[in-house]
């Protein structure tokens, strides 16, 4: 995607929801609202812009790429300074635009989670930007500092649902918020056991299918279910863009609320991926819904 195309993309989306959020502004304790040189829309167009430029960080992308051949798309620029300044007054919308960004539900879904470390075990104890906000968490790489990332995608690889935890949280518990709109088959691995999980589930329209573990008593399976969940690779893919392509993941971060703006940008620069993985799937032939 083209950066005017991204633009565009933005920009109708908050034709749509700006009046709504100033209203939201007026009526509550900021009364202020007093336009900047760049709009909210040209904000959050850069931001997101960045994570597919492929800079490593956002200093470098604005001062040597933005300001230097992009200065007749954004007219009104604004320093590095500023900008930084003014990214927390985006992060609202980007969540509300990044839910309107989700893909459709096909009844299947791959659900994982990921760790992001916001700096070196090694400085846990001198860290101080995300103190009392990320915790300790440990993964099948070890541990690590910081956030969890929880996503489920379809089999086209389209994001879902996605939701950020500290990392000690449980992988089971914010599944049921994120299948809220959900239905169908839902693929996960074995962190997922839980029989009142699944119980829960179903109970929402969707069905949980895990691997077992070996110590316990083999069920029968239905064949696309096994098939399927060898498929769920697909999620390790996804990872690997989101934190390799997208750069979700660093621990340069100096401001919470500028890493919440950063994750949620890169998570829209993955949705608006050209080509994502995909399993090549027909739902309509392979799976049906299990409750409809």
């Amino acid at each position: 995607m083209s950066l005017l195309e991204l633009f565009c993309a933005v920009d109708d989306f908050w034709k749509s929801y700006g009046p709504v959020w100033r209203q939201q502004l007026s009526d509550g304790t900021r009364r202020r609202q007093r336009a900047g040189e760049l709009s909210e829309s040209e904000i959050m167009t850069l931001v997101i812009h960045f994570h597919q430029a492929r800079y490593r960080d956002f200093k470098s992308y604005d001062t040597k790429y933005v300001q230097v051949y992009l200065r007749a798309e954004f007219p009104g620029l604004v320093s590095y300074a500023r900008f930084i300044q003014r990214l927390p007054s985006v992060l609202e919308p980007l969540c509300v635009f990044l839910q309107s960004c989700f893909g459709p539900c096909t009844g299947i879904g791959f659900i994982d989670s990921t760790a992001l470390a916001v700096c070196d075990n090694r400085r846990i104890q001198a860290h101080k930007v995300f103190r009392g906000l990320a915790a300790r968490g440990k993964t099948s790489m070890g541990w690590f500092y910081g956030f969890k990332l929880h996503f489920i995608v379809n089999d086209r690889g389209e994001l879902l649902a996605a939701q950020v935890t500290p990392g000690n949280v449980d992988d089971r518990k914010p599944v049921p918020a994120l299948v809220k709109r959900l239905f169908g088959k839902l693929f996960g691995d074995k962190g997922y056991l839980s029989r009142p999980l699944a119980n829960r589930l179903r109970a929402q329209g969707v069905e949980l299918i895990t691997r077992l573990k070996s110590n316990m008593k083999n069920q029968l399976i239905g064949l696309t279910d096994k098939l399927l969940l060898r498929k769920r690779a697909i999620v390790e893919t996804v990872i690997d863009q989101l934190k390799n392509i997208s750069q979700i993941e660093h621990t340069r971060h100096r401001s919470p609320n500028n890493a919440m703006v950063h994750l949620i940008a890169g998570l829209l620069a993955y949705c608006f991926q050209p080509k994502k993985p995909s399993l090549g799937l027909n739902t309509s032939l392979v799976l049906e819904p299990a409750y409809p």
